[in-house]
């Protein structure tokens, strides 16, 4: 057994002490965002912060040059003991106390005094999360461009691919397997849409002890709004327009943007988990995984860890937003309660859209199954289009019995609802189509018109 930092033995290791390897986590698993939210990639990003912190004072003459270049020099990931970092992070709160130690000792005695000089550990946090942030969605982004790209050309090959619509489990009237794939594709697009925007304004924090950049002025700062904004050009961030210790737009923005994601993506994933089941059999993923137990089994697994995501994700936004309601000029834990449920929210929405992008590309779509489907009623499914028609002919009253007294004769008989009509004197004297009115296919309406236009966005 070995010490535990909570006074307690810890189990004794079986050879395996190294960083979480998503082994309850496989919808995210082998994901990039696995190494873009790793210890590792935050250690990058803390360093990256407190580089670019020193680099920023250089170039307004705050600091020598000589003490960006030893900074920007000992930054080197490899060169700091991460599990011992992170033990010594439970006296102050958070990694970076003992990171700036270790960082300042690693530069030296002449250029030590420079590291992290004028900021405070939320600002190194804050901005690293930025980072850690914006490397992880540039992916997802990706990711969602060729999901939203696979939906197009589905959309277009069914635009005309009639099947049956569902509301409230049931048959409804007929729509388009083209229609439902643009449904799908326009909040794929929503999403990317959204994360873009947040992305891009994902901002740099400074602000010092308390939110006032005083110490910046004792160093020399003339304006430390110059330096706040060679301070976000030196990361790639956007400059704030205040310090936001207790001010957390961008961290809510992000969730929001996140979960929204992780639900446009379950939107698709919960569909084709109802069109793939066995006795539905409309559409099925192109590689299904296996069973422990059933060797005949291809499970919708890519929908599955999709709709699992999409799941978790509101709950982890929840605590975010949370975490809006921050004391003082700096909070004590609503800061702290955002750092493990943001990255939990960024790996599962960079998990799910590279499982969307298997299941979008590789879904396969059957027509003939589809058609099949529009006759399980015998013709009911279009008994909206046949009251529309009669009304005007039989009286809406009228057309409303018969058609009434004729759906329970299709059950009771297992007939065809024009069968049935087509024996209706009524019907006999107004020599009408029944046969065009009883066709589904020919009862889609506006979809593929609708289809056409959601297409025309980009």
């Amino acid at each position: 057994m070995s010490p535990s930092p909570f006074g307690r033995e810890a189990p004794a290791s079986d050879g395996y002490d190294g960083p979480d390897a998503g082994l309850l986590a496989p919808g995210s698993a082998g994901s990039p965002a696995s190494s873009t939210t790793s210890d590792a990639a935050y250690l990058r990003a803390l360093l990256d912060a407190e580089v670019a912190l020193t680099r920023a004072q250089a170039a307004l003459g705050l600091a020598p040059e000589e003490a960006a270049t030893a900074v920007s020099s000992a930054a080197v990931t490899g060169s700091f003991d991460l599990r011992d970092i992170a033990d010594r992070a439970r006296a102050g709160g958070n990694p970076v106390i003992p990171l700036v130690a270790d960082l300042t000792k690693a530069v030296g005695a002449e250029y030590g005094p420079y590291v992290h000089r004028g900021a405070t550990s939320q600002d190194i946090m804050d901005t690293a999360t930025m980072l850690v942030a914006v490397r992880t969605l540039d992916p997802v982004l990706a990711d969602l461009e060729r999901t939203q790209r696979a939906l197009a050309r589905l959309a277009a090959e069914h635009r005309d691919t009639a099947m049956p619509g569902l509301t409230l489990t049931q048959h409804a009237v007929p729509t388009t397997f083209g229609l439902k794939a643009a449904g799908w594709r326009s909040l794929v697009l929503d999403a990317r849409d959204r994360l873009k925007a947040v992305r891009d304004g994902l901002p740099a924090q400074l602000g010092g002890a308390a939110g006032t950049l005083a110490a910046f002025g004792v160093f020399g700062a003339s304006d430390s709004r110059a330096l706040v904004a060679a301070y976000a050009r030196e990361l790639g961030l956007a400059e704030p327009l205040l310090p936001w210790h207790t001010l957390r737009t961008p961290v809510v923005d992000l969730a929001g943007a996140l979960a929204f994601t992780a639900g446009a993506l379950g939107k698709p994933a919960v569909d084709v988990l109802t069109l793939s089941r066995t006795e539905i059999a409309e559409v099925s993923e192109g590689s299904g995984g296996g069973s422990s137990a059933m060797p005949h089994k291809a499970n919708p697994v890519r929908s599955t860890l999709i709709a699992a995501a999409a799941r978790r994700a509101p709950q982890l936004a929840a605590t975010l937003y949370g975490s809006l309601v921050a004391e003082d000029e700096r909070p004590a834990g609503a800061w702290h309660a955002e750092w493990e449920p943001l990255r939990d929210l960024l790996r599962l929405v960079a998990g799910a859209a590279g499982n969307a992008v298997e299941l979008t590309e590789g879904l396969r779509v059957h027509a003939d199954t589809m058609r099949r489907h529009l006759d399980l009623t015998h013709g009911l499914i279009v008994s909206e289009r046949l009251a529309a028609e009669l009304a005007p002919v039989l009286g809406r009253a009228r057309a409303k019995e018969l058609l009434s007294e004729t759906a329970k004769r299709v059950s009771a008989e297992d007939r065809s609802l024009a069968e049935l009509l087509a024996q209706e004197p009524e019907l006999k004297a107004l020599d009408v189509d029944l046969a065009d009115w009883t066709d589904p296919t020919r009862y889609t309406g506006s979809a593929g018109a609708l289809t056409d236009r959601a297409l025309e966005r980009r």
